[in-house]
């Protein structure tokens, strides 16, 4: 009698903690498929965006050491709206900024002018690979104008520059992704009027259109490096094979986000581009101020 009744313990014993372990790699495999159900998009539209007012402004009275009372404002919008079916993603993005600054016994001159519209097209091949195709619109608001002799130089769509092309996208997530594009056009479109003379943004005397043919390199990353700071890197590459195709043509967008509340942030944001067709040099564009932000 007591050697069943041990045996029918020790069957307890070892059926419950088998049991146990069970429940255990069940509940375990459970939480990795709630995991993977929240780290994987769902189907349909995920669209999202900031509209962010910046405001500056230093003014003096008999300061002896220097200095000119100045007052400046920059109204910008970052938008995504990013569209998934089963193994097709579409993302896409809208930038937009324009910005004013006055110094005092000056004219009024911008500070920013920029609309930009990126779209990604990937159809997944395999892990985080997409069999992709791209296209990125490029142009400013409003006229700009040479700094020394005052003409202007440009204005609305003038220039505009298109690239599109197929290529392969490695996508981890919609805040990190890599699009390379070996077999890519671009098209740079400048008002007949800024031609007249000679070239204008690498459009030749006389013409409104240049044509390129190259690769193109495009890389999105966004992280939190805080509970409220966010940095967003945008990166754009390209390598004309038509002409000098070791002058890579570059693009870098940093974008920082200091949240302080709902509506208010320290925003930083910094531009470098290399485009020899343009200048022959870096060209940097630096905002930085209190914001105040509305997300939609």
């Amino acid at each position: 009698m007591k050697k069943i009744l041990l045996t029918a313990v020790f069957a307890l014993t070892f059926s419950s903690v088998f049991s146990q372990a069970n429940e255990k790699e069940l509940l375990k495999k459970n939480e990795e498929a709630a995991a993977n159900l929240i780290v994987e998009k769902p189907n349909g539209w995920v669209t999202k965006g900031i509209f962010t007012f910046l405001a500056n402004q230093a003014t003096f009275t008999n300061w002896t050491a220097g200095g000119q009372s100045n007052v400046s404002g920059n109204i910008g919008l970052n938008y995504d709206f990013n569209y998934k079916k089963n193994s097709w993603n579409w993302d896409n993005k809208v930038i937009a900024g324009y910005g004013l600054t006055k110094i005092k016994g000056d004219d009024v001159k911008k500070s920013d002018d920029r609309l930009v519209y990126n779209t990604l097209l990937g159809k997944k091949a395999a892990g985080y690979w997409y069999y992709s195709a791209f296209l990125n619109f490029k142009t400013q608001f409003d006229s700009g104008f040479d700094a020394t002799t005052g003409i202007r130089t440009s204005h609305f769509f003038s220039p505009a520059y298109f690239q599109f092309g197929p290529g392969m996208l490695w996508k981890k997530s919609d805040n990190l992704k890599f699009n390379f594009a070996p077999l890519s056009s671009k098209l740079i479109v400048v008002d007949r009027q800024f031609t007249l003379l000679g070239s204008s943004f690498g459009v030749l005397q006389g013409q409104t259109t240049r044509y390129e043919f190259g690769t193109a390199i495009n890389g999105y990353y966004k992280f939190k490096i805080a509970e409220n700071v966010t940095v967003e890197n945008i990166l754009n590459l390209y390598s004309n094979y038509l002409d000098r195709p070791k002058n890579v043509d570059i693009d870098y967008t940093l974008n920082i986000n200091m949240k302080i509340n709902k509506f208010l942030s320290t925003n930083f944001a910094y531009q470098t581009i290399y485009d020899d067709n343009t200048f022959a040099g870096f060209q940097t564009r630096q905002v930085i101020g209190l914001g105040l932000n509305y997300g939609f």
